[in-house]
């Protein structure tokens, strides 16, 4: 097993990929609701600032801002996953190692961080979490993409 080390800075922020275990699947955004509504109660817990978010068929992408001295973002992760995958009836496969810890079949067990260093990174970034559903080839046009955060980017006259 690799020895992988996260990152924790206190009130920092984070860009992230989080994988549905099925990669063939389309459960996100057949089932967007439910996980909005899985990241509204966790943040209404937990809180933490949405910079960018993409909600692609079997993964998602997404930029937080943690509150100052907060480094838990792994706590969040493992709440949104849990509520939305308890507001999903089981039809998944389950293998016996998921069966003993009483996991479901639907993520993946780890998810993907990098630390935001700058405002260039950052940038850099909120362009990859908009642009992801183009390089996927699902539109021609971001802003097409109805599960984005670059919407709220272009109401705000901002630079997607």
């Amino acid at each position: 097993m690799p020895n992988y080390r996260r990152n924790f800075l206190p009130g920092g922020t984070f860009f992230f990929t989080v994988n549905l275990l099925e990669r063939d699947r389309d459960l996100l955004v057949r089932h967007v609701d439910a996980l909005r509504n899985a990241v509204r109660t966790v943040r209404a817990a937990h809180p933490f600032e949405i910079v960018a978010w993409v909600v692609m068929p079997d993964h998602l992408h997404c930029i937080w801002i943690l509150p100052p001295g907060d480094t838990n973002y792994p706590e969040r992760w493992r709440l949104i996953k849990l509520l939305f995958s308890r507001s999903l009836p089981k039809t998944e496969h389950i293998n016996a190692s998921r069966e003993s810890k009483n996991e479901r079949g639907i993520w993946q067990r780890r998810f993907w961080e990098h630390t935001i260093r700058d405002e260039r990174d950052l940038n850099n970034h909120i362009d990859y979490v908009h642009y992801n559903p183009v390089k996927h080839g699902y539109v021609t046009n971001a802003a097409d993409w109805p599960h984005s955060t670059i919407h709220r980017y272009i109401e705000q006259g901002r630079n997607a």
